[in-house]
């Protein structure tokens, strides 16, 4: 099974939701920490990291003594990454999307590809869970192939757990797409509410099950809960706003490791996926 952790917006609790449901379940358990740019589920589960892969992602390289400036990868290239300037032909590496369009139309075979590096995908471990997560390289804008490459390390013997990005963007598609499961964490706020609709509308697009968890859900007002009604949108657990949570979470401390009574809860919040999945 592969359950994506999600949110219409950052902070709302995604890593905390996705860390202390592996560390509950602590066997047969794989954490994929897709949140590419920023990833942190590491901070919290300290894990031995064991291999580190650097990723890169094809890009043209053109043979100026070859090419006749046909213009032909000019016209199929969407994102603008080829430009030619009377006799003179530029590439933009950074635009390009990797879909070998270019190189596939080139009539004289002037383009080959190269590679551009986007970050490091490390692999680790923590007692019986298994851990992946993907660094993007400082700069880079493009991290949906890297988070494809983190997806790639998913095993279908092992419950797999997606630390996603926020919003609703490609990269958030990127790891939200062909899982199992999508579960949604908010906070009862105007900013909250907002997100999740617009995060409820994309997985609706792409057909997946999904519930809510709300953090934080003694704060704010009950507009989640009654966009949640509406919608039927199942509540499958909600995380007060406690100071011993803050005090846990500030010290990079999991919740079921401060308070052992919370393991129960998130196993529960496991059952529920697992029937809804059914």
């Amino acid at each position: 099974m592969i359950i994506s952790v999600a949110s219409g917006k950052g902070g709302t609790g995604k890593t905390t939701v996705a860390t202390n449901l592996a560390l509950s379940l602590e066997s047969g358990v794989q954490l994929l920490d897709c949140d590419v740019e920023e990833p942190n589920c590491h901070l919290f589960l300290n894990p031995v990291i064991e291999e580190t892969e650097t990723v890169f992602t094809p890009v043209p390289e053109i043979d100026a003594d070859k090419c006749t400036f046909c213009r032909k990868c000019v016209d199929i290239c969407r994102f603008k990454v080829i430009a030619i300037l009377g006799e003179t032909i530029l590439t933009f590496p950074e635009l390009c999307h990797s879909c070998g369009g270019c190189m596939a139309i080139c009539p004289e075979d002037a383009i080959t590809e190269t590679g551009r590096q986007l970050g490091v995908v490390e692999k680790g471990r923590l007692n019986n869970i298994d851990f992946v997560h993907g660094r993007l390289r400082v700069g880079e804008a493009m991290s949906p192939p890297l988070i494809k490459k983190v997806r790639s390390f998913a095993r279908s013997d092992k419950i797999n757990i997606i630390d996603a990005p926020p919003g609703t963007s490609c990269p958030v598609i990127a790891a939200m797409k062909d899982t199992d499961f999508v579960l949604m964490v908010t906070e009862p706020t105007p900013f909250g509410l907002h997100d999740l609709r617009l995060a409820v509308e994309a997985v609706r697009i792409l057909g997946i099950p999904h519930g809510l968890v709300i953090n934080r859900s003694d704060i704010g007002d009950s507009r989640v809960q009654a966009y949640a009604g509406r919608e039927n949108l199942p509540i499958l657990m909600e995380i007060p706003f406690d100071r011993r949570i803050a005090e846990a979470y500030s010290k990079g401390r999991s919740i079921v490791e401060e308070m052992p009574e919370w393991k129960e809860k998130f196993l529960k919040l496991y059952s529920q996926v697992e029937k809804l999945v059914e």
